[in-house]
Order: structure tokens, then sequence, then C-alpha cells
């Protein structure tokens, strides 16, 4: 199964559905096309159950550079407002998915495409890659959830100096304010990914799931909430037939088999 319109293509392979922007010339900048490709590729994912991980890359010398300034400039308050509407879509959409996203950034993500890396579970980077949130520069706030991942990364300090100034963090940096997991020299970042993402579609899928989903809600919830959720959820997973086989692995001192079930 593949996904192939003029700015998104999606394929799998073992397990791992890989997802490319595909708008070299504007450094994948985002257009509704865009957003609808994404979508469309977020809800099979989510249907097809060969789909274990996700991985979002972008084509060409950027990963994503954010919203098309110059298309957009034309937009009207109300055209503004409907576009930030299936950018939220989108958003959702991501962190509904039960399944890792990993998003691999090379060359520029900037503001709503460093916002689509951090709506990701995890983010790996070349070298070269920069990060910036220059919304402010354009007389505009983040949006595509960055107002919510920023603060929460980054803690408001931090959060504001970016979103204030639109410096531009190199992936080193990045990785150092705890935006980015690994970085990778550029000529080994798609090897680095794959290998990391079917790792992933070789785990145990629902634990996976359960730990995003309880996650995610960590950013919001108290103690005593995560303490009830964690207790309903380890009473699930103990049921699992992956915690069987991978205490029964650990046993017997080998590599577990995980299944999903």
């Amino acid at each position: 199964m593949s996904i192939q319109t003029s700015v998104v293509s999606a394929a799998i392979e073992q397990g791992v559905m890989s997802i490319v922007l595909q708008r070299p010339e504007v450094l994948n900048a985002y257009s509704e096309e865009m957003l609808d490709g994404l979508v469309q590729a977020m809800e099979e994912a989510g249907r097809n159950r060969e789909v274990k991980t996700v991985v979002i890359s972008g084509a060409g010398r950027a990963f994503c550079a954010g919203g098309d300034v110059k298309s957009m400039s034309d937009f009207t308050p109300l055209d503004i407002h409907d576009f930030v509407g299936k950018l939220n879509y989108l958003v959702r959409s991501m962190s509904k998915l039960e399944k890792p996203i990993i998003a691999a950034v090379h060359g520029y993500a900037a503001g709503a495409g460093l916002c689509l890396a951090l709506a990701c579970d995890m983010i790996v980077a070349s070298d070269d890659a920069k990060f910036s949130a220059g919304f402010a520069q354009i007389g505009l706030v983040a949006d595509g959830g960055g107002m919510f991942f920023l603060p929460r990364t980054l803690g408001t300090y931090r959060a504001k100096e970016m979103l204030f100034t639109g410096k531009i963090l190199s992936a080193a940096k990045a990785q150092e304010w705890g935006i980015v997991n690994e970085v990778f020299p550029a000529s080994a970042l798609a090897e680095e990914t794959k290998k990391l993402a079917v790792q992933l579609a070789n785990g145990p899928s629902r634990t996976y799931a359960m730990i995003k989903k309880l996650a995610n809600q960590a950013l919001t919830a108290d103690l005593e909430a995560m303490l009830g959720m964690e207790q309903t959820a380890q009473t699930v997973m103990a049921s699992t037939a992956d915690h069987r086989e991978g205490v029964q692995a650990f046993k017997e001192k080998r590599k577990p088999m995980f299944t999903g079930e």
C-alpha cells in the first residue's frame, strides 16, 4: 500500500510507514493539499494493521519551513481560521495515533515545521538541521501545537526566548535543550532513522500505544490521576501476549519476539 499525492508520499516497508513531504521547491512549506495528505496518511496508519511505526521526513533541502508565507499573505482572517483548523486536526490525529511517530529532520524545521516535528513522539536530526520558531517575526503566535509543545519541552523561559527572538538552534543545541533525541551525520540520517523505526516496529505495539497515551496525558494530569491511570494500564498490559513473551524471553535469556497481541 502507498499514498501518493503531488505533495505527500507514503509507503510501508518492514512495518514502517515512511511519509515524505514533497514540496522541495519551497522547502516543504505547508499548503492545504499537504495538510490533507498528511491527515490521509495518519488515518491510513491508524487503520492499517501492517503499520507499526511512522516516520515523517522532507524531500530536498529541508524538513519543513512552516507555513507558505507568500501564498498565505492573501488569506483573509477567515481563511487563516480555517487553515489553522486543518492544522489542528492533523496534530490531534498524530496525538491520537496509537503508534510511535518519528520526525527525521534535516535542514530547516521552522515555524509550523518545528511544531510538526514536536507533534511527533521522537525527533532525530542530521547534524546540519536547524530549528526555529520565527512566528513573531511576521507578527504571529505559534500554531500547530507550538504554544503547547514548546513550553512543555523547553520550559517557559527558553520557549519565550525562541518565540520572542526567532533564534535559530543548531541540531546540537536543540539536543542540549531537549528538542532532539539523537543527532546523526547527514549522510547517516536515513539509515539510522530506519534502524530506529524498524526496532520500534518489532516492539510491543500495544505497550507503545499505552505509553504514548499516558505520556501525553502526563503533561496535564496531576500525580493522583497518573497513579490511577498507571494502575489500570498495568493491569491491562499484564494480560497481553507480549507481556508473557517478554517474561518468557527474560527467563530464557533471549530476545523477545513480540506480536503486538
